[in-house]
């Protein structure tokens, strides 16, 4: 069901679900009265098929609110095809404290949960926001953002593997590879996994390679041949260079595969974001570009009713900061609970805005000469570029520097006099 707005009195039946990887635990309260109902469900297409079915036949298609701890994975994107479901997503967090209310102790069956699920959403479903799925285009450029980093994250823990393994046994190639994350890298270590492989090499066969790979860090030919001939081995230890050749090749087997991936990755989020209704709006933004673009894009998704206002968006990314006072004490630190990826995504797009755009520019530094340390400055810039993007979101208008500029003078800015 796709109405945001469903009244409590409009629901035939209300759920707690307590998923796991093989069964569910549901619990059940129809609207008409009667004892709860308990349900083991076998996570299986045709298990959760056959339930919706019934229930829809049950109650002749009126809504069923399901409470449930996740917003995406396999139960929801199998509920998601029933149009009678109304998925409401439990912070697991605030479950977390809601459930200690009722035992202090821990304790949990998944039993128990689906009915502790059930009463938090009999209780505060005015509170809860139902789950408004963004469009296809916007879901997949999410998906694909979110898998991408995935693939840059295990591409990053190889080449520090790499790196490590390099330093052991054929460190020079760390100053001739610089960046052991790409194709040309590969072949390298596939041909000449150590120091004494590549001095055996025949001018002929470098002199090929070096063709086939051009990089300018390693200058011209004959001086790229000349450091090969009088660099010295680390080590002659033959037990350590077999195991570092054994290890560096299945090293490199890992990443290439790894290398290709993120390239189809990269052309169909590319298709993808220039097909996208908003794309002008977040292709607008200073430093954005073809990686932060789309990401800032799914971060804000689709559905312009689900924030109400930037701070919404400023609380839920972790970018604004948690105060906790208490008498005459006060505190403040940065959100622990919050997406991660979202977090990460507003942090890397301000720090590169700072390259891009005058006044963020200044605004940086300004937070540096206050004594803010570089991440604690790059927070407060994202927090202000959420309320930027915010307002060109609502409005469907790409951001524009000079019209920006031109507010902060209306406004009588300090900015304004040191923007650098």
């Amino acid at each position: 069901m796709t109405t945001a707005e469903t009244s409590h009195s409009s629901f035939a039946a209300w759920i707690g679900l307590d998923w796991a990887d093989q069964f569910h635990l549901l619990c059940l309260q129809p609207a008409s009265g009667g004892p709860r109902e308990t349900v083991r469900l076998s996570q299986t297409p045709e298990a959760l098929d056959q339930w919706a079915q019934q229930l829809r036949q049950r109650w002749e298609g009126r809504p069923v609110a399901i409470a449930l701890e996740q917003s995406k994975g396999a139960v929801v994107y199998a509920l998601l095809k029933y149009d009678f479901f109304v998925l409401y997503p439990v912070n697991p967090l605030a479950f977390s404290q809601y459930r200690k209310s009722f035992k202090p102790s821990g304790a949990k069956t998944d039993a128990t949960d689906a009915a502790l699920l059930l009463n938090f959403l009999l209780e505060r479903q005015g509170q809860l926001r139902p789950l408004q799925p963004d469009n296809p285009k916007t879901r997949s450029l999410q998906l694909l953002t979110e898998g991408r980093r995935q693939l840059v994250d295990q591409s990053t823990a190889l080449t520090n593997q790499l790196t490590s393994q390099l330093k052991q046994c054929f460190p020079q190639a760390l100053d001739w590879l610089k960046k052991l994350d790409s194709f040309s890298a590969c072949d390298f270590l596939q041909q000449w996994p150590t120091l004494q492989d590549l001095q055996k090499a025949k001018p002929k066969t470098l002199t090929k390679f070096f063709q086939q790979h051009p990089r300018r860090r390693w200058g011209q030919l004959e001086e790229w041949q000349k450091q090969i001939q009088q660099a010295q081995p680390l080590t002659t230890d033959p037990a350590l260079l077999l195991s570092a050749t054994m290890m560096i090749k299945a090293l490199e087997g890992q990443l290439r595969p790894l290398l290709l991936a993120l390239q189809a990755y990269d052309q169909k989020i590319k298709e993808l974001y220039e097909q996208h209704e908003d794309h002008d709006i977040f292709q607008s933004l200073p430093g954005a570009g073809p990686a932060l673009g789309p990401r800032l894009l799914s971060a804000f998704g689709s559905d312009r009713g689900r924030f109400q206002c930037a701070t919404e968006l400023q609380s839920f990314s972790g970018i604004a900061p948690v105060t906790e006072a208490s008498g005459k004490t006060c505190h403040i630190h940065w959100r622990t609970s919050c997406p991660k990826f979202l977090r990460q995504t507003f942090h890397e797009f301000s720090a590169q805005s700072i390259h891009f755009s005058g006044w963020a520019k200044t605004y940086y530094l300004q937070q540096k000469a206050n004594g803010a340390g570089y991440h604690a400055a790059i927070r407060a810039l994202a927090y202000k570029w959420i309320r930027i993007i915010f307002r060109c979101w609502k409005d469907r208008k790409p951001y524009a520097e000079a019209i920006y500029l031109q507010s902060l003078r209306i406004r009588g800015s300090q900015l304004i006099e040191k923007l650098v």
